[in-house]
């Protein structure tokens, strides 16, 4: 039997073999032995994702357990009047997006294992925290730090996921861990559900047990996380020393040679603006703004809406349960459709429709069931088109610092949707919220045009370098060079 045929392909490839097709690797990226690709790949998702996708469940439920906090007399204890209750949510944003590119371009220096454990821990103690405000000074306070801290997380999971599988991998990858986003709408309703059987006990009020158990859950969290994430393939101490080496050898090809230039890459300031005034970048992160604006919307008011339509606040957190479990199925197989056929934009053209058809009948309707089945289209709309728009522009961003400065301020644009969302579902337009939802279905309208655009300037792009439009970047070794082509 040969090496080959027992799966034991030992991967000593240097990088010139690997250029010049030499080694265990084969030049166009096929691997000489498929078994131990999916040994590497299980391995990494069984090991890493489940780890990231705790974490972000960690991020969603403490930015937005406030609004199933809110169903237990909340403004009333502290004393809110008015817009207050809206104030303290976009404090949030607004730390939340300033933190966002700094983070992500000291993520490399301070090694992805020590930074987002770091992260999460100071999240949590700061989401803890505001179980012990007493006014409406010290929520803002408090919600300002926790944006501030939590800022960060997001788009350097998405950096890291990039140096560790394909661009043709990491769409699902993404889905994956963002299901963790529909699943804490789940988990928090059924959570605030539980906690509120505490009752006053420690002298705390129901909304102030949920702050402070979630919070400490999510220090746990992190302070296990530093333990068991490792910095990148390269250094996975679950991984063999021929999977390791393999590892880094399949990237290298899948990246044209990128990869290793990537490597040695030093920060320069050159980088950073050619990811700010990137197209693609515009583009993705303008129709990105449409989606978070209407996700967070939902995330935060979906309780509320839910009582409006004549469930008692218990009722409210358990009805809430149904629409994320539904999203998060759907947004893994949109996920995976989008790796298996290698595109992005194209997935989100037909999966934004749903969430368009779900705010159009919801902001025009009077019955409560139909209103209730709209927030599934509502939901799996939104959450579906999430991993395709965040995967798009990393897998079409090349070089380190673009890239992380492109993945940070994608995000960084779109949680301006934070501010939308906190003012347009005031209590005055309840139970309808027709206006509301009448706003977030014009954003999705522009969205899915935006996408649109993208999808047509990255074919445009991929047919002038088939031209040789861009032949005087041969060699660059990033997104211009004529051998990098756009996923649509």
């Amino acid at each position: 039997m040969s090496a080959s045929d027992s799966g034991d392909v030992p991967v000593k490839a240097t990088v010139e073999e690997l250029e010049k097709g030499e080694g265990n690797v084969t030049p166009a990226g096929s691997l000489v032995d498929q078994r131990l690709t999916r040994r590497v790949l299980w391995k990494l998702d069984t090991r890493i994702l489940p780890i990231l996708a705790l974490l972000f469940l960690c991020s969603f439920l403490d930015r937005t357990n406030v609004g199933n906090a809110r169903l237990y007399d909340l403004e009333r204890d502290l004393g809110m009047t008015g817009f207050q209750y809206d104030q303290g949510l976009a404090v949030f944003y607004a730390t939340y997006i300033l933190s966002e590119i700094p983070s992500n371009l000291i993520l490399k220096k301070l090694t992805p294992q020590v930074w987002l454990p770091c992260l999460t821990v100071l999240w949590g103690l700061v989401a803890m925290c505001l179980g012990f405000v007493h006014n409406f000074a010290g929520f803002v306070g408090v919600r300002a730090l926790l944006g501030l801290t939590e800022g960060g997380l997001l788009p350097g999971m998405v950096l890291y996921l990039s140096s560790i599988y394909t661009r043709g991998e990491l769409a699902l990858r993404i889905g994956i861990f963002y299901t963790a986003a529909s699943l804490s709408g789940a988990f928090g309703g059924l959570l605030a559900r539980g906690l509120s059987e505490i009752g006053t006990r420690g002298g705390l009020n129901r909304w102030r047990w949920i702050f402070v158990i979630e919070g400490l859950f999510t220090v746990l969290v992190g302070i296990a996380t530093y333990f068991v994430l490792p910095n990148g393939a390269s250094t996975a101490r679950f991984l063999t020393t021929e999977e390791r080496e393999f590892a880094v050898a399949r990237l290298h090809i899948s990246s044209d040679g990128n990869r290793e230039k990537e490597s040695n890459e030093k920060f320069a300031w050159s980088e950073v603006a050619r990811g700010v005034f990137s197209a693609q970048t515009w583009f993705t992160a303008c129709a990105y703004f449409g989606i978070l604006s209407g996700l967070y919307s939902f995330g935060l008011f979906l309780p509320t809406i839910i009582t409006g339509l004549g469930y008692t606040a218990n009722e409210a957190q358990l009805w809430s349960v149904i629409p994320y479990a539904a999203a998060s199925v759907v947004t893994v197989c949109t996920a995976f459709l989008s790796d298996r056929f290698r595109v992005r934009g194209i997935v989100m053209l037909c999966s934004l429709p749903l969430a368009i058809v779900g705010y159009a009948v919801i902001a025009n309707t009077q019955d409560n069931k139909v209103k209730y089945g709209m927030t599934f289209l509502m939901a799996t709309g939104l959450y579906s088109s999430v991993p395709p728009v965040l995967g798009w522009l990393s897998n079409n961003s090349a070089g380190h610092y673009k890239r992380a400065t492109t993945s940070a301020l994608q995000l960084m644009i779109a949680n301006c949707g934070g501010f939308v969302a906190v003012f347009i579902y005031p209590r005055t337009q309840g139970p309808a919220y027709r206006e509301g939802h009448t706003i977030v279905l014009g954003l999705l309208c522009a969205g899915w045009l935006l996408i649109l655009c993208n999808v047509l300037y990255c074919w445009k792009i991929n047919r002038d370098k088939a031209n040789g439009k861009y032949d005087k970047y041969r060699g660059y070794g990033d997104d211009r060079d004529p051998t990098f082509k756009f996923v649509l």
